[in-house]
């Protein structure tokens, strides 16, 4: 029996120029929202012509309102910021992804072809997708026609070559569709608790101007918890935006990784029932 033939594994560093790259530009993401978010605060929320007095105590509108809410509030806005970012990014990311074919009828159409034992339809029908399930099937589908045409490995060994082709295409695949989604899973639940320490705070400085003041004053206590509320409103709505879209992004993950799932059965199979 031949000794078995395996090609040069790939490199994790082959990939470290691109994720160093696409780690700058996430970095430049979240500073640009930042700095969007602070300059909206100070200049526009914090505008003179929101405020009743000089000392921006006493808001005329909402976003007066806005900017009474405290420190906390730009912070809030820059996670928001960053959220919609980030749903832009993965969604276009995801759709992509998804191909131009249903992954269920693209891998018919694959089984159909391989059951003519016609392999370059089959690839072609990889280019038509053109999705992470077509990329990973086309990779199969290459080494698949060399296993048809090899003679120095067994059946087993032919098998496993166009296993580990398949399995190191998804591992180049799948991270691509992940990656960011980080961003709303931390949103998603940090951006509930920053509201509601901003709405801590502010309630701490109400009260604390009422022990100070002297003589209760409802009105300004009433004002003061209302701003304060901002902060969990913000951060609430923030984070239920992020659940949604993450909860949605990975439901269509799971739908493409099932695919990919599919298509590296099929070809196996293919495979296994046609030659030996």
């Amino acid at each position: 029996m031949a000794d078995v033939k395996t090609a040069a594994p790939k490199t994790a560093n082959a990939g470290t120029p691109k994720s160093t790259s696409g780690f700058m530009i996430n970095l430049l993401f979240v500073a640009g929202a930042v700095l969007l978010a602070h300059l909206l605060f100070h200049f526009v929320f914090g505008s003179q012509a929101n405020f009743l007095d000089e000392h921006k105590h006493k808001a005329k509108n909402i976003m007066g309102t806005i900017y009474t809410g405290g420190n906390i509030v730009p912070i809030l806005i820059s996670m928001f910021f960053i959220l919609i970012i980030f749903i832009v990014e993965r969604g276009l990311c995801i759709v992509k992804a998804k191909g131009k074919m249903a992954a269920g009828e693209f891998v018919r159409k694959v089984q159909y072809h391989l059951a003519n034992k016609n392999v370059d339809a089959a690839i072609a029908e990889c280019d038509k997708q053109s999705g992470s399930v077509g990329n990973v099937m086309k990779a199969g589908l290459l080494k698949y026609r060399e296993m048809t045409t090899n003679t120095d490995y067994d059946k087993e060994q032919k098998l496993a070559n166009i296993q580990k082709e398949i399995e190191e295409a998804t591992a180049l695949e799948l991270p691509m569709l992940e990656k960011n989604l980080v961003f709303l899973s931390t949103i998603s639940s940090g951006a509930t608790l920053l509201g509601l320490l901003g709405t801590v705070m502010g309630m701490i400085g109400s009260f604390s101007a009422m022990n100070t003041s002297g003589a209760p004053d409802a009105a300004a206590l009433a004002g003061g918890i209302s701003e304060a509320l901002l902060n969990t409103a913000t951060g609430i709505g923030t984070s239920f935006l992020a659940i949604i879209f993450y909860n949605l992004y990975t439901t269509i993950i799971d739908g493409i990784t099932f695919g990919i799932d599919e298509s590296g059965f099929t070809l196996s199979q293919s495979f296994s029932a046609q030659y030996k």
